[in-house]
């Protein structure tokens, strides 16, 4: 079943971030994900806050997802994103067809 990543970020440090976004695609591709969205604009239609940056991604499934966060190439990228950015990075499972 496919699977989503989430990444809802306030980013707060764009230089010290440039490194994650130059490598952070091909750490995507090689696990066979792909960009949905990629920091466009957001409309908060309701409740709060005013979402700052959303990334989401698609992956085949959920082992996809495990065998991408966890691979070296991604683990090596991780600290420039975890010190140049708050917020939170989750999973969303797909719909299921019938």
């Amino acid at each position: 079943m496919t699977c989503y990543v989430v990444w809802d970020a306030e980013i707060t440090d764009r230089p010290g971030l440039e490194p994650y976004v130059a490598a952070v695609s091909d750490t995507i591709a090689k696990h066979g994900g792909r960009y949905l969205a990629r920091a466009g604009t957001t409309r908060l239609i309701e409740g709060g806050p005013q979402p700052k940056t959303i990334v989401i991604l698609e992956f085949p499934d959920a082992a996809a997802v495990d065998r991408w966060y966890k691979s070296p190439e991604y683990q090596k990228i991780l600290p420039h994103r975890l010190r140049n950015s708050t917020g939170r990075l989750f999973t969303v499972d797909g719909v299921k067809v019938a």
